[in-house]
């Protein structure tokens, strides 16, 4: 009898592909669609939509997969708070670790399965996650807080093929498929439909008006509210006679203030992070990390006291935001990551 896998699927071509390819791999395919909001605006009977052609045209039986408590306990919570506390979350990283390869992974247990499959695009060997060939799509950078003890039953069939060539297959494969072509890709976040901060004003007033200060502590304009802004951002406040471009460099959420300067403010050299996830015992290694998921990563030299570690980068990066990911990787192969705290 061939292995069962479970396919973790959203409504959309990559993970459609994923089963299709699994099926003529020779595996017993069942998929499994996770409920992760109570949205009424017609959201999950959309996706359920697509998911039904393509398991009549597979063939196979595909379960719901209620998990909206949890999400909101455990990430969209976390994502309010975490801009209301002036850091920058990273909801998509949490989510892999503890929804989708943590309950889902555990649900495809309970129903037999001896693999869980995704559409995301990137590599594992049961031991470490790697870059996907497609390094415009690659999502190992996402996935690199997920337990090692998970990546043995992970697999991802797309992590070879370039996102293009995946629709160009899925519109000729099947009428069912190229439905799904024809829709719009779901945004990054799926529980954010236009921009952060809708999200965070249906919990808290945060058109508050506030002080800019410079490095000095003098108040030097006014803004619209710290949690409008991230580190980096250089538009929507006030800087009284500047001529050149200023950066929030600070947000201060007590006193509801921002700190500003020129670019040069916003090189750090040093990189403080805690609540590793390692996949290598090594406590003090060479290596290149990448301190958010678009940036180009930058040789660097790591030390694990505990659950803390040290980063000490050999080019300095600009605009590092706590609560975002700290990703190590050698060559291709990710070594671990951990949650920036602090910068230098």
């Amino acid at each position: 009898m061939s292995k069962k896998v479970m396919v973790g699927m959203s409504g959309g071509i990559d993970s459609s592909v994923t089963a299709y390819m699994l099926q003529k791999e020779g595996y017993e395919v069942e998929g499994v669609y996770l409920k992760l909001h109570n949205r009424t605006d017609g959201y999950h009977e959309r996706n359920l939509g697509y998911i039904e052609d393509v398991a009549k045209f597979l063939n196979i039986k595909y379960h719901i997969l209620d998990l909206a408590d949890k999400f909101t306990a455990e990430i969209y919570e976390y994502f309010v708070d975490s801009y209301l506390e002036g850091t920058t979350p990273n909801p998509c990283v949490k989510c892999n670790k503890q929804i989708k390869f943590g309950a889902m992974l555990d649900f495809a247990k309970e129903h037999g399965a001896s693999y869980l499959a995704t559409g995301h695009y990137a590599k594992t060997d049961g031991e470490f996650f790697y870059e996907a060939d497609d390094k415009t799509k690659d999502q190992s950078y996402f996935l690199s807080q997920v337990d090692k003890e998970a990546l043995p039953f992970m697999l991802f069939p797309l992590s070879t093929y370039k996102k293009e060539d995946i629709i160009k297959f899925g519109e000729e494969l099947d009428v069912a498929y190229k439905r799904i072509t024809e829709k719009n890709e779901s945004q990054e976040i799926c529980f954010v439909e236009t921009v952060y901060t809708d999200v965070v004003k249906r919990h808290a007033n945060i058109d508050v008006p506030g002080n800019v200060l410079d490095e000095e502590g003098n108040i030097v304009g006014e803004h619209k509210g710290y949690a409008h802004y991230t580190i980096g951002k250089r538009r929507g406040f006030t800087v009284k006679g500047a001529h050149d471009p200023h950066f929030v460099t600070k947000l201060n959420p007590k006193d509801n203030t921002i700190v500003v300067g020129k670019k040069a403010a916003l090189e750090i050299n040093e990189v403080e992070v805690e609540n590793l996830n390692m996949f290598v015992d090594t406590k003090e290694f060479d290596c290149a990390v990448k301190l958010r998921y678009r940036s180009i990563s930058t040789p660097c030299k790591v030390k694990i006291e505990g659950n803390k570690a040290i980063i000490s980068l050999e080019e300095a990066a600009f605009g590092v935001a706590a609560g975002q990911l700290a990703v190590f990787y050698e060559n291709q192969k990710v070594l671990g990551s951990a949650w920036i705290t602090n910068t230098k």
